[in-house]
């Protein structure tokens, strides 16, 4: 008999700052305080260490 995949749980969350959706394997312990990578390096601009030809891709899109 063929053995069954395994069902993992998708669970979906909101960016509160950027309202873009994102889901993730695991829940989590405050989903309040979650927030997208976009919006981080919007509040965090000095810790932005991306590559330049990410910088300028992120600014034309």
């Amino acid at each position: 008999m063929a053995k069954r995949k395994p069902y993992k749980k998708i669970y979906t969350y909101t960016c509160p700052i950027t309202e873009q959706q994102y889901k993730l394997t695991r829940e989590a312990k405050n989903p309040d305080d979650l927030m997208s990578v976009k919006a981080y390096y919007d509040i965090h601009a000095e810790e932005d260490d991306r590559p330049e030809h990410i910088k300028k891709k992120l600014q034309e899109d």
